[in-house]
């Protein structure tokens, strides 16, 4: 994951709120911030299934034992598109935990035009 590098402005206003834009890529929100507090900082992306395939990504690099891989993996896949977008858009944000030895570490996507709370 690049922090805080734009990966381009395909999805940005490609469909209303409503439902899925022409590629089938969940249309809100546009762009997000991911991050892996305390191991890379936000990075920004304008798809959002791209920034789910970098946060799976860097979560692939880290010591998470099989259960924890399944269940990002069924959280952020590139099926989970429109339940994560439909999550940002209720809730602001979405959050998960990852345990990498007994510390949890905070898994995290937001929308980039607000800042978020520790």
């Amino acid at each position: 994951m690049t922090p805080a590098r734009d990966r381009g402005p395909a999805a940005m206003g490609a469909a209303s709120a409503g439902g899925a834009g022409a590629d089938g890529v969940s249309p809100y929100p546009f762009p997000v911030l991911v991050e892996i507090r305390g191991v890379t900082g936000p990075a920004r992306f304008s798809r959002l299934s791209d920034a789910l395939a970098a946060l799976l990504g860097s979560l692939r690099a880290l010591p998470l034992d099989e259960e924890q891989w399944k269940y990002f993996e069924e959280l952020l896949g590139p099926s989970a598109v429109q339940s994560v977008g439909h999550r940002l858009a209720t809730y602001g944000e979405v959050r998960a935990l990852a345990f990498l030895d007994l510390t949890p570490t905070v898994v995290l996507l937001y929308p980039a035009e607000r800042s978020v709370s520790p």
